[in-house]
């Protein structure tokens, strides 16, 4: 993108309490509580049907809310219309007007407010120099490409200098070089402006490279919400756990003063222990440790180049798969079929019950 600024937009806070939503027996939003700090971007990330989609579409005034309050700098906007809510959107689809030049998209809006011709297209100039795209101004939607159209999509919804910027999934219509680009110029324009943004995607990646914080929602319930750092390396559930990042399971057995035996070795526990049922440790491939030994008792089944660092997976006696991230020269010491022991941090671990069949 181009290195034209453009004023620090007036940035706001933005609340969700107890929010609620159903269609029909469907439960979209079952009480959410979340808030947004001014100027930060905030990514809600989540599975196909946890509710992230419809937050934000009821935070633009495209949904109703069966219960709760969605609150703008304190105010209730729930009766304010989506024209009024000074909220811009960038949709999945981009939502481009064929008819209309890359310059008359995005001046579109303020077009419908009555702004002067020549203030509208000064605007419009701005922010296409903004986003790296003056030349094509008058360019239309087809002769684009899809991350051109997605940049036009992105000043258009920038031109009404609005308190809140909406992202509903706008990358994953795009093919990786470009997704990965224009994520990271979207964050860079994010924080020029300072502009209180949120952000829906299902892709953990883009998430935790550029949020502030994340919020993981699960079946319209908010599970946490945390920097990137924290949720990786803190995750306050199993169900996070799992979602961000790769996870093995390992079985482990409880002791008596509320600690769990695993691999031989007892440890800790990271938050509360189930009260019964079978127990699983959950552990990241980084953590895992292997070293060849003809008498260990896991096997290597596996192995994924991943460039300076190569991911083992082994398997125990009881059928049990582990995955294990190494330098690529240590894992070269473990071909396939070679017999290893396996070694945890000695920090508490994260443990939850064993999945039901």
């Amino acid at each position: 993108m181009s290195t034209a600024t453009v004023a620090p937009t007036t940035s706001a806070t933005v609340e969700f309490r107890s929010l609620r939503r159903q269609f029909g027996t469907t439960t979209a939003l079952d009480g959410l509580d979340l808030t947004v700090e001014p100027g930060e971007l905030l990514a809600l990330l989540g599975p196909s049907g946890c509710g992230k989609t419809t937050a934000l579409r009821i935070l633009a005034g495209f949904e109703t809310h069966d219960s709760g309050e969605v609150l703008v700098d304190g105010e209730d906007i729930t009766r304010i219309p989506a024209h009024k809510r000074d909220a811009g959107m960038v949709f999945q689809s981009y939502s481009l007007f064929p008819h209309l030049t890359a310059a008359d998209n995005v001046a579109f809006g303020l077009r419908m407010r009555g702004v002067a011709k020549a203030e509208r297209r000064r605007r419009a100039q701005e922010l296409l120099e903004l986003v790296g795209l003056p030349q094509r101004a008058e360019h239309y939607p087809h002769q684009m490409s899809g991350g051109q159209q997605q940049r036009i999509a992105l000043a258009r919804a920038l031109a009404l200098q609005p308190r809140v910027l909406l992202l509903d999934e706008p990358l994953s219509a795009l093919d990786a070089k470009v997704r990965l680009s224009l994520r990271e110029e979207i964050r860079r324009l994010q924080q020029e402006l300072g502009i209180t943004t949120l952000f829906v995607t299902h892709d953990q990646e883009e998430a935790l490279s550029m949020a502030d914080r994340v919020a993981v929602l699960r079946a319209g319930r908010l599970e946490q919400c945390a920097t990137p750092s924290e949720l990786y390396s803190r995750p306050a559930t199993a169900f996070v756990a799992e979602f961000v990042g790769t996870m093995s399971r390992i079985p482990c057995s409880r002791t008596a003063d509320g600690q769990v035996e695993v691999l031989g070795r007892r440890h800790a526990v990271d938050g509360a222990l189930p009260a019964d049922g079978e127990l699983h440790v959950l552990v990241r491939p980084e953590n895992v440790e292997l070293a060849p030994a003809a008498d260990g008792p896991a096997q290597v089944i596996a192995a994924s180049f991943l460039g300076a660092v190569t991911r083992l997976t082994v398997r125990l006696p009881d059928g049990t798969e582990i995955k294990s991230d190494l330098p690529t020269e240590a894992a070269s010491a473990l071909p396939l079929g070679t017999h290893a022991t396996l070694t945890l941090p000695t920090r508490p671990v994260l443990v939850d019950r064993a999945p039901t069949a």
